[in-house]
């Protein structure tokens, strides 16, 4: 997801013609305050606010609309291996049922997009991120289209339950999903339609990603939200949460300058797609990435908690204690659970060491911050 974020929506003015998903009268019958986001309109909040929804989410389980993301089935014999070509990560040996991290890259190593691929019996399934729909469904169909069907569904939306009642409270739908563990795929029958699910999310929390066929989506976030456990949260939530749980914002955190390696993203690729692997390289920028594996990269993504009680914001440049630039912040907010300042950046590998004080420039003044070990809050995903 790119600009504009939750916190620093557009003028509407600016962005003609933004689409609704399936849930834009449900927003509204919530009193969601709307903004444009990656040319949709998108709930920011509810009444209840910011604050409350991040927590609810922490201590039990929230309802976001991320349908706004593109859904992708590819389809044919090849498909694994011809996504392999453009990205990473280990398609081929995904067992059916499973679902992995990865992202395309560029000639230089750069990330074009990050994305969720799943194995299911008769295809594999993706989400891409909403700002980069077009690109990504131009890129597979250019490139690989002629090896597997590239099949956008635009016919589906896409449901995050997050947190820790989730499980709980979805099972009360469909006892099955309880059986589900982190990453675990499988189809489900909620409130009478039949939909996708995933064990996944982008909180930190344990939780789902519910494909549902856009017709059943809002009597299916009606019957979440009729259960206790469930309240709606919306897209600046969804950033403090992300953020605490050191999880990357595309056209934020990583962009097409960004490598994996800068990124500290090298888990998503696994050994046999490496030097010595059974199918390593093959896909663009491979060259340039293995060279950073190999010798490392001139800068790193960090996490920086603020010493002080001054918030740090996107862009804001990180300094030694000599007071010279080492680096950007690309991520920053107040912690609504350490109740600190927290931010991602990139910092010189110099002083990319967890322990190591810096500082951030706000408003020209330096404000003290310390690199330490991301998350900033425990993920607690179930992994059975």
């Amino acid at each position: 997801m790119t600009a504009p974020t939750a916190s620093s929506p557009a003028d509407a003015s600016s962005t003609p013609a933004l689409q609704r998903t399936p849930l834009h009268a449900l927003h509204l019958e919530l009193g969601a305050r709307m903004v444009p986001f990656a040319g949709y309109e998108m709930p920011v909040s509810y009444p209840g606010g910011i604050l409350a929804e991040h927590r609810h989410c922490r201590e039990a389980a929230a309802l976001f609309d991320v349908s706004h993301m593109g859904q992708v089935r590819l389809v044919g014999q090849d498909a694994a291996l011809a996504l392999e070509s453009l990205v990473p990560v280990d398609v081929a040996d995904l067992p059916v049922g499973k679902q992995r991290y990865g992202f395309f890259t560029n000639t230089a190593g750069g990330i074009l997009d990050d994305l969720m691929v799943a194995r299911r019996p008769d295809d594999l399934f993706m989400v891409i991120n909403a700002s980069r729909k077009d690109h990504d469904l131009q890129l597979m169909r250019t490139q690989i289209g002629h090896r597997c069907q590239v099949i956008s569904m635009p016919e589906r939306a896409l449901l995050a339950l997050q947190g820790p009642l989730a499980v709980q409270a979805l099972a009360q739908l469909d006892a099955g999903v309880a059986a589900l563990t982190f990453m675990g795929t499988g189809t489900f029958t909620l409130a009478g339609a039949e939909c996708f699910v995933s064990r996944s999310g982008y909180t930190g929390e344990d939780g789902f990603e519910i494909s549902v066929p856009a017709e059943a989506a809002e009597a299916l976030a009606k019957a979440l939200l009729a259960l206790p456990e469930v309240k709606p949260a919306g897209l600046g939530a969804r950033d403090t949460l992300r953020l605490e749980a050191g999880l990357c914002l595309y056209g934020h955190d990583i962009d097409e300058d960004t490598t994996p390696v800068e990124a500290a993203l090298t888990w998503a690729i696994q050994k046999v797609r490496r030097p010595g692997g059974a199918r390593a390289g093959g896909y663009p920028g491979s060259a340039a990435i293995e060279a950073q594996l190999a010798n490392g990269a001139p800068r790193k993504r960090v996490g920086l908690l603020g010493l002080e009680r001054a918030p740090v914001r996107e862009g804001a440049p990180v300094l030694d204690a000599q007071g010279q630039r080492v680096g950007k912040v690309t991520s920053g907010t107040m912690s609504p659970q350490l109740a600190k300042p927290i931010a991602m950046g990139y910092v010189d590998t110099a002083h990319a060491v967890p322990g190591a004080d810096l500082s951030a420039e706000v408003r020209l003044k330096p404000q003290p911050m310390r690199v330490v070990a991301m998350p900033f809050t425990p993920h607690r995903y179930h992994r059975g």
